[in-house]
């Protein structure tokens, strides 16, 4: 008989719910997407003995690693110690306890972007002191990408992969990159689109700065070693304002609780498809929106209906803007000192991000 039956909840963990949203939309619903990556990587590390049964793995983490990579160790009886950022709350922060890992968390900082470097630098010195620790480089290990392949199958089997475009946060490249690679395999034509805040360097938003930004995990103050910039055919950059508004709409309309990555990533993906309205599209969530509920979820009478928002087209990165910015990538390498310009025009209107005409997104 056969048992379809998990032996650890990573195993569990590492699937997402697939959910269609309508007749052309899926969404990839995680709890925590990243053990899918962790669990990979952690296995063919100890198939190909570079790590060994009790040898102590270290990184930094904003959150959804950190979990991740916590569920790895205690699923193979490895060490943990995670180098936690300041967005790390008490709740997560007590599982990762419980599960055995050590927590070094960051002190109180002026700015995500200030607090992700110091955390790589401290990552750095506990290797300095701990030769035999082995650091997992999230950030920059392809090795990443191979939990992935499991999942493009599943959207193989329920997609309509000659005209899909796969839409979800950027990060460290290792979830929308590695979902794509997988799926070009048999379907070249796949289109990603990558979803990055505005402050992140991994796409040229460095210069326009958000007050409120909080969406954590998606970008980053440091260059990322394993974003596959070339992957990418289009690229929108959001603001808080726009991410709460697409967040509390995905929960509104779809009962689907996410994080503010995902809500970006749902609004995308309306605006993809009014543009091209045949087009088949792949939402992914990466985490539940707990974490955010007092940051963000608690100010959901402040969110613009959907249809209010609508992205600023542009050409050059030094054109974007609050509250959400949009550009054709087109599989362009990683940008020279913010600079890149696209020279064939867009079909999409240069609209400002706020509009009082309603948008014909579905």
């Amino acid at each position: 008989m056969r048992e379809d039956v998990d032996h650890h909840i990573a195993d569990a963990l590492s699937r997402p719910a697939l959910v269609r949203l309508d007749s052309r939309t899926l969404c990839l619903r995680f709890e925590t997407m990243k053990v899918a990556s962790a669990l990979e990587a952690v296995r063919f590390l100890l198939e190909r003995g570079t790590i060994g049964h009790g040898d102590t793995l270290v990184d930094s983490s904003s959150g959804i690693y950190a979990h991740a990579l916590a569920l790895a160790c205690h699923r193979y009886g490895l060490h943990c110690h995670i180098v936690a950022s300041t967005t790390v709350d008490t709740t997560l922060r007590t599982q990762l306890e419980i599960l055995g890992a050590t927590v070094e968390p960051m002190p109180p900082s002026a700015s995500l972007k200030l607090d992700q470097s110091r955390r790589v630098a401290r990552v750095r010195e506990i290797l300095r002191d701990h030769p035999r620790h082995h650091w997992m480089r999230q950030y920059h290990d392809d090795v990443h990408y191979r939990g992935y392949r499991p999942i493009a199958d599943l959207v193989r089997e329920h997609a309509d992969c000659a005209r899909l475009s796969v839409v979800g946060g950027v990060g460290t490249g290792a979830s929308t990159g590695a979902l794509t690679r997988f799926l070009r395999e048999t379907d070249p034509d796949v289109e990603l689109v990558g979803v990055q805040p505005f402050d992140s360097v991994t796409f040229g938003s460095e210069h326009v700065h958000d007050p409120e930004i909080i969406i954590a995990g998606i970008g980053s103050s440091i260059p990322f070693g394993n974003v596959d910039h070339a992957l990418y055919d289009t690229v929108h950059w959001f603001g808080f304002e726009a991410a709460l508004t697409g967040g509390v709409a995905l929960l509104r309309e779809h009962a689907i609780f996410a994080g503010l990555s995902a809500g970006a990533a749902y609004l995308a993906a309306r605006w993809e498809q009014h543009l091209d309205p045949d087009r088949h599209v792949v939402v992914l969530a990466p985490d539940t929106g707990h974490r955010y509920v007092d940051a963000a979820y608690s100010r959901h009478a402040e969110a613009m209906a959907p249809q209010e928002l609508v992205p600023r087209q542009i050409s050059a990165l030094e054109d974007m803007d609050l509250p959400w910015s949009r550009m054709r990538w087109n599989r362009a390498q990683a940008p020279p000192n913010g600079q890149l310009r696209i020279s064939t025009p867009s079909a999409t209107s240069t609209t400002p991000a706020r509009t009082e005409t309603r948008a014909a997104a579905s």
